[in-house]
């Protein structure tokens, strides 16, 4: 029995070790180094701000797409020094129409025809880009007022390279998929503050964070742009850090299958990211920042390896004589599932639920996804989220 005891306790230390032993090792760490990003920028006169682009991609995104540009617009930059570019990737719902119909000087249309995904539109915008910052949105993403300024004035540190800000998923119907992704959310802008501290983050939020022109690389159309881009930053040795009150709202998806195979695509290229960028793992040329990226990322896509050992060696345990501990373990297991299944099915059900069946559903469908990605699956185009 004791190569099953030893796989239990190293499967349990290694999801204890990716959601709470990395957190408190990161807030630990951060809290020693205290990297600051120098940003003044906001204090500057307009004069000197730097002149920024926003890059909108939009498939049928009609519904959102003059709202998310106009917010754009009405952001406290100085209106000279900021343009909107909206690619529309070859939509077919009067997206184009909807972008042409607010009339504006500072904004532009470019059509990718035929459709070829969101990097594929990003690559294709950004010989016309002008900004010497780029800031990236989705085409739902509607930002507070000051959101590209706080955005923006990081780059007044010149070694930041990237920066991200922070999403606010919200859930108006009260669904559980919806209360654990806002949950999901705020542990992983804690985990960022920390990151920073340390250096920099290992994660960003594609719809809200901005670059220096300079250092964006063209990307393959199978790359995700929101994770690939930030670790060629720091490839190049510059610094991506979050920028807690730089805001973006969005409503959560409130479908727990929505949210899934929203998640399924997410990892799939994530999987592939890592592959094409494994260079950053090697510790002795990144340090701490290998560590960040193999408990942030590797470990947290393969922590339903974690899950399902833990509940394979508890059966298997506790088939034993004697072994009332191990039951004990089965059963905590079950009653976990158990409120995850729950949270799926009811209405409404305790936050607890909703908690456990958003972990569930990210494990899940990381799982898929490593399946999609040991058998060479690679996804381009995607969906407007509903």
């Amino acid at each position: 029995m004791f190569f099953w005891t030893f796989a239990f306790w190293t499967c349990l230390f290694g999801l204890v070790y990716v959601y709470a032993g990395y957190p408190l090792l990161a807030w630990f760490v951060g809290g020693l180094m205290d990297r600051k990003v120098q940003a003044d920028q906001t204090s500057r006169p307009a004069a000197r701000r730097p002149r920024v682009t926003v890059l909108i991609a939009a498939f049928n995104e009609a519904r959102h797409i003059e709202a998310t540009v106009r917010n754009k617009l009405a952001q406290d930059y100085p209106p000279e020094l900021l343009d909107v570019i909206v690619i529309s990737d070859a939509s077919e719902d009067g997206t184009d129409a909807a972008v042409q119909g607010i009339g504006s000087p500072r904004v532009r249309l470019v059509r990718q025809e035929p459709r070829a995904g969101k990097t594929s539109a990003l690559n294709l915008a950004m010989p016309d880009a002008t900004g010497d910052i780029i800031v990236f949105s989705d085409a739902n993403s509607l930002y507070a007022p000051d959101t590209v300024s706080r955005l923006v004035e990081c780059f007044a540190d010149g070694d930041v390279g990237y920066v991200t800000g922070r999403m606010v998923y919200k859930a108006p119907d009260g669904s559980l998929t919806g209360e654990g992704c806002s949950a999901y959310m705020r542990y992983e802008n804690q985990l960022r503050a920390w990151e920073t501290k340390m250096g920099s983050v290992v994660g960003v939020d594609g719809g809200v964070d901005a670059i220096r022109r300079s250092l964006y690389k063209p990307m393959r159309p199978d790359q995700l742009p929101d994770f690939v881009q930030p670790l060629r930053v720091r490839e190049q040795g510059f610094r991506v850090v979050y920028q807690p009150e730089a805001l973006l709202y969005e409503d959560a998806l409130g479908a727990t299958g929505d949210e899934y195979r929203m998640r399924v695509r997410v990892a799939l290229r994530a999987f592939h990211a890592l592959k094409d960028m494994a260079v950053l793992l090697d510790p002795a040329r990144y340090g701490i920042f290998a560590w960040q990226l193999w408990s942030h990322k590797v470990l947290r896509y393969l922590a339903f390896v974690f899950q399902v050992g833990c509940l394979v060696t508890a059966w298997r345990l506790a088939n034993q004589p004697e072994a009332m501990f191990w039951r004990g373990v089965m059963v905590a297991q079950v009653l976990f599932y158990a409120a995850a299944a729950y949270g799926h099915v009811a209405d409404r059900a305790p936050r607890l639920a909703g908690l456990a069946t958003y972990l569930c559903v990210l494990n899940l469908a990381s799982a898929q996804a490593f399946v999609q990605f040991l058998r060479g699956k690679r996804q381009v185009i995607w969906k407007p989220r509903t």
